[in-house]
């Protein structure tokens, strides 16, 4: 027989128990901000769109693993516009669902920076966090991909967009000159007056 007290303090216990098994839900209002609470959210509140890969880096609007994975081991591919196999790997990468920024390789600012970074100038180059892949292989890829954690599916929402290609070296544009000041008129020299004036009664010419 369990005294009193006791089954009074398993009692509470119980009761605090069943509190911290209360379901938490995540609410996302109209503005993207994130609240939890242990209220469901209400059923005419629509779910907001995910948002595409205007910031891939970011991984905004995309699951949390592959958010995750994005921050370890972000993923670059270098393509250029003559490169049969950088299509082949851009479409690979596109459907297995791997959030991917792509820099294009197409002036020789460009080419330097490729062999800056990895010492030669073949494309395509891929990139998952450090390890760079030179060349495509659909296998080799895929292991480092599978390596890396990323899904071997797509997982991507389906309003999901890439960000377009970006050039290797950004392209700062030259600051425009102000427009030049118009001249100032030349100030006309007015003649001296002729004839008898208050300050030359005579009117005498010099």
């Amino acid at each position: 027989m369990i005294p009193f007290a006791r089954f009074g303090a398993l009692a509470l216990l119980f009761a605090a128990g069943c509190a911290m098994a209360q379901s938490v839900y995540r609410n996302v209002d109209k503005n993207g901000k994130v609240t939890f609470s242990d209220q469901p959210p209400a059923a005419n509140v629509a779910p907001t769109a995910p948002r595409g890969a205007a910031g891939t880096a970011s991984g905004a609007g995309l699951p949390y693993e592959i958010r995750q994975v994005m921050q370890r081991y972000p993923v670059t591919l270098y393509t250029s516009d003559e490169c049969a196999p950088c299509g082949t790997a851009r479409s690979m990468l596109t459907t297995r669902g791997i959030p991917f920024d792509e820099r294009i390789v197409r002036t020789n600012d460009d080419v330097e920076a490729l062999q800056r970074l990895s010492g030669q100038s073949s494309l395509p180059l891929l990139t998952i966090g450090a390890q760079q892949l030179k060349g495509y292989s659909d296998g080799e890829w895929s292991q480092y991909l599978d390596a890396a954690g990323y899904p071997k599916s797509n997982q991507l929402p389906a309003g999901y967009s890439r960000a377009p290609a970006q050039p290797v070296v950004a392209v700062q544009q030259a600051p425009t000159a102000p427009p030049a000041a118009a001249p100032a008129p030349a100030s006309t020299p007015v003649p001296p007056p002729s004839g008898p004036t208050p300050s030359n009664p005579a009117g005498i010419k010099f």
